[in-house]
């Protein structure tokens, strides 16, 4: 909402050193959120003056065009007192017009300077502007023409054309509708500054009557009130006077014609949307009723729309004549010829109104406030004011007699402890000061021994319930008074477990140089066809939303992979010669146990019926996902850098799995998307973790990203189960190690894993490390079998292992791993 300061100045005696800064701080501090502040004409500057035109002679050019030589009678504001030689392109003013001349070393909205130069055979000293010119609106067709008594020659029109008036812009709050109008932003204003509020509303109206234009009301809960008034003999080309075109402009509306440009400013001004119908074209009474099925309406802005039968519509013996609330319909509309004005001012059912705009793809400033809440007590005060301004500036006279169909709902009774308003807020707030200003906001407040009993006024439906009232006594004695106590921590509490299990995940992954993003969980089926998923793959059974942000991803995901892989793509397509990115979050797997119930909001669901709740919620674990793409280790003048692999993504999950204490099992497996021969399965205690390894290559070219890209996915949920508390820290020994190295050979389907943990276990408690450092192929091993060389190294704790303590170590953990796995050592 577009505030002019001098709009709200007409409604409250605002210190006349008062800024509009200073305005905007104190209305924040009250719950109206700044959006803008803007100070048009500022930029404005130099001699703009008022002219009286004495010649105007036209001269046709060789491109086809007519211009105007002018004299112009520019009073002393030229330093001489000479007619001022101006050329002008306009054609819509004549001698003896008063119009607004800017004068040479003025300088004009976007840094135009004005200066004496010659053009078309003339010296034109100065220009006679256009509304567009000096930023009063968008026409450019024509210049600015004067009223005939808007001053003398020479005379400033700063003033005069309202040049400079600062415009406060407001975000209003769906809970503050009374704020999309002047009437509430100057009520605010009066109530920051606690000084008196003129209410533009209030004004004496006649009591309805018969002869009002015939009204028939067939929704009374859709349209409570209905209100027109009539006027007859408006003189259809009457201009909208200056000072309202400039308001509406600054207010963000464009002036169309004196009798719409004076509906929109009474909607502006009080907050009350009106309508105004030719009188002419209106075909029998109007009538207030739902669509039947099949009718058909063209609106205002020329589309032929097909109603609901829950739309509310405004006809006449015609058919529909308009979708109240919202927008008017084509054959009624105000025109050019149009001098019999019906005016319509009515409250319509805030939720019919908002469905009826979304239904239809329509909003307007009119559903805007009609859907937030308007003051169902308005409508005969507005359709009044608007009476008043369309026969004041465009002749006529307003008909007798007032239709008003309907009363205004009454509001609620709210009771409220006096001691409410400080338990909640902490503040030091007394009886007095509650009542005080809750009779400010406009409540009417009865007293008695322990508390109060207020009526919210009319224009505040969002005041239903005590602690609203609450809200409105915190906020006039400043959100900025309350205490700011630290709560006192209870002893004994910390972080649970679970956080801390996460942040020892963290920790391990940043300190293997990895970076934590975050993603949305949305999926759609384009994401499972880029990881490869087979149709029947659980990943592909997923969640879908009720309202998803993009219909291309309207599922809750299943896997993290598919964010991940669009982050790292993104970077490496961006100049990143690698990265390395990991996050946690959750998935969610559907459940078989039929839709959630849906239960009311004024009572609290039992047991049972939280049960049921919970039931239908889908399983969502933890997990874990990372992606390693591009260079792990940097090229530089050291060497040569290295890409990672398989072996990176794989290493990331035992890290973290000796980070918890986890003991994990590791076998090939073939699961897109990864490489079916580069794919790690993990298990902990027979439970399946997760996957690591190297992506498919048609997953990389799916998702951009390099090839050989790895990456890792797991459980976090299983893996944090059987985390360790506390892990014990490595033992070291001042004694010499011990050095064994083994080769075996094994059939190729025997993994490394397998034979690794066969030599860990026979090798027993002397053993310190075990490393593969070797894998060979080739005919010294025979065909279908390889060849696995692993570096044992031992050492005791409390002595020097012998010759003979270290060879039979190394002999038990060869024997265990040939009866397991068939392996033979080699010479």
């Amino acid at each position: 909402m577009r505030a002019p300061l001098s709009w709200i100045r007409d409604y409250v005696d605002l210190p006349e050193e008062l800024t509009s800064e200073q305005l905007a701080a104190e209305l924040t501090a009250l719950g109206l959120k700044l959006e803008a502040l803007e100070k048009p004409g500022e930029d404005i500057a130099g001699p703009l003056v008022v002219g009286r035109v004495l010649t105007m002679d036209p001269e046709p050019q060789k491109n086809g065009k007519t211009i105007n030589w002018c004299t112009v009678d520019v009073g002393d504001a030229n330093g001489t007192g000479e007619p001022q030689g101006i050329v002008c392109g306009a054609h819509n003013f004549a001698p003896g017009d008063l119009v607004v001349v800017v004068l040479p070393g003025a300088v004009l909205p976007g840094g135009f300077e004005i200066s004496a130069r010659k053009t078309y055979g003339h010296l034109s000293a100065g220009m006679i502007c256009s509304s567009r010119e000096l930023g009063l609106g968008d026409d450019h067709e024509g210049i600015i023409v004067l009223p005939a008594d808007a001053g003398k020659p020479g005379d400033d029109v700063f003033e005069l054309l309202h040049l400079r008036d600062d415009v406060i812009e407001f975000e209003i709050n769906p809970d503050r509708a009374y704020a999309l109008s002047l009437r509430g932003i100057a009520r605010e204003s009066a109530l920051a500054f606690s000084i008196p509020f003129t209410d533009p509303a209030v004004r004496p109206v006649p009591a309805p009557d018969a002869d009002g234009y015939p009204v028939v009301v067939d929704d009374p809960a859709g349209c409570p009130v209905f209100v027109t008034r009539t006027v007859t003999g408006f003189d259809p080309a009457a201009p909208t006077p200056s000072w309202m075109s400039r308001r509406l402009f600054l207010a963000g509306m464009r002036p169309i014609s004196l009798a719409v440009d004076v509906t929109n400013y009474v909607m502006l001004e009080l907050g009350q949307p009106i309508h105004g119908y030719d009188g002419d074209k209106l075909s029998g009474p109007i009538r207030v009723r739902r669509a039947t099925e099949g009718e058909r309406l063209r609106t205002l802005d020329g589309v032929d729309r097909t109603l609901s039968t829950e739309d509310l519509l405004i006809t006449d013996d015609s058919g529909p004549i308009g979708l109240a609330g919202v927008m008017g319909g084509e054959t009624t509309e105000l025109s050019a010829t149009t001098s019999h004005v019906v005016i319509e001012a009515a409250h319509f059912d805030a939720t019919s109104v908002f469905r009826t705009q979304k239904r239809h793809k329509l909003p307007s400033e009119a559903s805007k406030r009609f859907e937030r809440g308007v003051d169902p007590e308005l409508p005969p005060y507005a359709a009044d004011r608007v009476a008043e301004l369309l026969t004041t500036y465009g002749g006529g006279s307003v008909a007798p007699g007032a239709t008003h169909v309907g009363t205004a709902p009454a509001r609620p009774e709210i009771r409220i402890g006096y001691d409410l308003p400080a338990r909640v807020t902490g503040m030091d707030i007394d009886a007095e000061t509650t009542v005080a200003h809750l009779r400010a906001v406009g409540c009417r407040v009865e007293t008695d021994g322990d508390g109060l009993t207020a009526t919210p006024p009319s224009w505040r439906p969002d005041l239903n319930d005590p602690f609203d009232l609450v809200e409105e006594v915190a906020r006039i004695v400043g959100y900025d008074q309350v205490p700011s106590i630290l709560p006192t921590a209870t002893s004994g509490r910390g972080l649970t477990r679970e956080q801390r299990l996460r942040r020892r995940v963290g920790r391990a992954l940043a300190g293997a140089g990895c970076v934590e993003v975050l993603s949305f969980p949305f999926v759609g089926e384009a994401a499972f066809d880029a990881l490869g998923l087979p149709d029947d793959d659980v990943l592909r059974r997923t969640v879908r939303l009720a309202n998803p942000l993009s219909s291309e991803e309207p599922a809750y995901t299943t896997t993290l992979l598919p964010g991940l892989f669009k982050a790292a793509a993104r970077n490496i397509g961006r100049g990143a010669p690698g990265v390395a990115l990991f996050e946690t979050g959750t998935v969610a797997f559907p459940v078989d146990r039929g839709p959630a119930p849906i239960y009311g909001v004024d009572w609290r669901p039992t047991e049972d019926e939280l049960a049921k709740l919970f039931d239908a919620i889908p399983e969502q674990p933890l997990h874990l996902a990372a992606v390693l793409a591009g260079e792990r280790e940097r090229s530089g003048w050291w060497g040569s850098g290295r890409d990672a692999g398989w072996a990176d993504a794989i290493a990331l999950v035992r890290r973290l799995a000796a980070e918890l204490g986890v003991d994990l099992t590791v076998e090939s497996a073939a699961r897109m998307p990864w490489h079916p021969g580069r794919c790690a399965r993990f298990s902990v205690a027979g439970q399946e973790l997760g996957h690591a390894g190297e992506l498919h290559p048609r997953v990389c070219q799916a998702f951009g990203l390099p090839p050989r890209t790895s990456a890792v996915e797991v459980d976090l949920d299983l893996l944090m189960r059987h985390a360790q508390d506390v892990v014990a820290g490595p033992e070291f020994s001042t004694y010499p190690v011990a050095k064994e190295d083994v080769a075996l050979v094994v059939d190729g389907s025997v993994t490394a894993a397998e034979v690794e943990a066969a030599l860990r276990e026979g090798a027993g408690d002397l053993l310190e490390s075990i490393r593969l450092f070797d894998v060979y192929t080739g005919d010294q091993v025979g065909p279908g079998h390889k060849s696995l060389a692993f570096a044992l190294r031992f050492r005791a704790p409390d002595r020097t292992l012998t010759e003979q303590e270290t060879t039979a170590a190394r002999d038990a953990a060869v024997a265990l791993a040939a009866e397991r796995t068939g392996a033979v050592q080699r010479a």
